[in-house]
């Protein structure tokens, strides 16, 4: 699945690139592979696939021989995402991408069946790193419309990178301007400054639990815990209120602290509903500071921080979280909602306003600091971890025995927000997206990642997790107290609470359908 395939598809990926060129082999170019990518390379599971799944929705199906070209043409324009592993052995000092300058297969199908069965092969099949490109597009109908559903293989890029290749390819068909549209101006807030200086260090935000401190984990809910691979819940929310910003004046938080409080929200009143140990929620977060234009860098550019809550965290758990659990009446809740997996219960406790006010002007503080700190992509250890010393092999072998001993210390859970999607995305004949997912992995230790963008004024969330933690019955009740949460963080005026919510469809796309690869499965810059 995610690693290399060898043999025949090897030689098959050569030979097309040498039909697809002059005709004469020209001598490979080769580049290392950056931080990112070795260490990513070094955790390959294959019972976790490390896939990125993008969909676009059109309301047209478009040309297939005409999109084929115009991915054609996007990916000479960028040459980066042309690109295979190297041939390697355990004893030499890098691995290396070999950039083809040509591709070895065409990444455009049209495979036909359901987009559940898509959904599901994004989750399970992993292109391949032997051959060029390391994404595929299916062309899928689903429901009077189509979608381009594009898996990546994530050892080569992220989904900010291929997007920016799927708008050249959408500029390239429909003759549409597909430029970005300027991102939105901030103004810092008053006495804020950088969290960090090269050759400084990283100043940890004032009031941060300690690193030394094991964060919470999503309790474990699964039937079949020896299940392979992820499941993922799609759903469609409104966005949450903000307040009104005053002229001159920084928001006093953003879409993505709201999002942040949010996951904390659900994980806390998840384990405080399974009777977990109570410990503080930690957020993995990646930041992209990377431009949207053409030359946008391509492959993984995003650089990890961590969020944690600090003393709000412990002060307002009882405010935020309430006593009860899931799944039966409790005496004193606002409303109990049936969820439509099979009708079981989903509590939904009262949240103090105050409370949660509190909790987003503190993480916003705590976030714009992470979001200024001049800081590497994995933090400072990265590059010790792939320094050429020892050989690849042996390398390997200490940062995969690493990451099973700082297992126990990895944070709760991944959020990536992509915020608003720059491109237009216009098609052309076959129209512009009308919505857009992402979904991030959801491998173990973490087992749970929560992927977000919004377009037209909508907000696409991907919850997918690792069947080693839950099944697709529990990562759809997870949906929903997420759901839930994030409408608990919207701003409303204080003589009208803001309403719970459920994921809910959007129009031809359906109501949210948990989507895995088992036997019991069932059909930026942040805003």
């Amino acid at each position: 699945m995610t690693a290399p395939h060898k043999g025949a598809g090897h030689a098959t990926g050569r030979a097309g690139t040498a039909s697809a060129g002059s005709g004469s082999r020209e001598p490979e170019h080769r580049i290392p592979f950056p931080l990112v990518d070795e260490i990513t390379r070094h955790c390959l599971d294959e019972d976790e696939p490390e896939t990125v799944h993008v969909e676009i929705h059109l309301p047209t199906r478009p040309d297939t021989g005409r999109l084929r070209a115009a991915f054609g043409e996007a990916m000479r324009r960028h040459p980066r995402v042309l690109m295979r592993q190297a041939p390697s052995r355990w004893w030499r000092s890098r691995y290396e991408w070999v950039l083809t300058g040509a591709p070895d297969r065409d990444p455009v199908t049209c495979p036909g069946g359901t987009l559940e069965e898509a959904r599901r092969r994004a989750l399970l099949d992993c292109p391949p790193l032997d051959a060029s490109p390391p994404f595929r597009v299916e062309v899928i109908e689903h429901q009077g419309r189509w979608v381009l559903l594009v898996t990546i293989n994530h050892t080569a890029l992220d989904g900010p990178a291929c997007l920016r290749v799927v708008a050249t390819a959408a500029e390239l068909y429909g003759g549409a301007d597909n430029s970005p549209a300027p991102p939105p101006v901030r103004a810092p807030a008053p006495g804020t400054r950088a969290a960090g200086r090269p050759g400084g260090g990283q100043r940890q935000p004032e009031g941060s639990p300690p690193v030394r401190t094991r964060p919470a984990r999503v309790a474990a809910d699964t039937l079949h815990p020896d299940v392979p691979g992820n499941g993922m819940l799609i759903a469609d929310l409104p966005v949450p209120a903000r307040p009104p910003r005053t002229p001159g004046q920084p928001a006093p938080y953003t879409v993505n602290d709201q999002l942040l409080v949010a996951t904390w929200l659900m994980v806390a009143r998840w384990n405080r509903a399974h009777e977990a140990p109570r410990r503080p929620v930690r957020v993995t977060m990646p930041v992209d500071d990377r431009p949207r234009t053409a030359d946008m860098p391509i492959g993984n550019g995003t650089r990890l921080v961590e969020v944690a809550f600090g003393p709000e965290e412990r002060e307002l758990y009882e405010a935020l979280t309430g006593p009860g659990t899931l799944g039966r009446q409790v005496p004193g809740r606002r409303e109990t909602e049936q969820h439509p997996d099979g009708g079981q219960e989903i509590t939904l406790h009262p949240v103090s306003r105050r409370a949660i006010d509190r909790m987003l002007r503190a993480t916003a503080v705590r976030t714009r600091a992470l979001k200024a700190a001049d800081r590497p992509q994995l933090g400072f250890s990265g590059g010790l971890l792939t320094a050429p010393v020892l050989p690849v092999g042996v390398r390997a072998a200490g940062i995969r025995a690493l990451r099973r001993a700082a297992g126990p210390w990895a944070s709760s859970t991944l959020l990536s927000n992509i915020g608003r999607v720059p491109y237009p995305l216009d098609f052309g004949d076959a129209g512009r997206a009308e919505a857009v997912w992402f979904s991030a992995p959801a491998k173990m230790p973490r087992g749970l990642s929560v992927t977000t963008v919004s377009t037209g004024g909508r907000l696409q969330l991907a919850l997918r997790w690792s069947h080693a933690r839950l099944d697709d019955q529990a990562g759809a009740r997870l949906g929903a107290l997420f759901a839930d949460a994030l409408a608990a963080t919207s701003y409303a005026p204080a003589h009208r609470p803001p309403e719970a919510r459920q994921p809910t469809g959007n129009g031809p796309y359906g109501t949210p359908e948990p989507t895995g690869n088992g036997p019991h499965e069932q059909e930026g810059d942040p805003a």
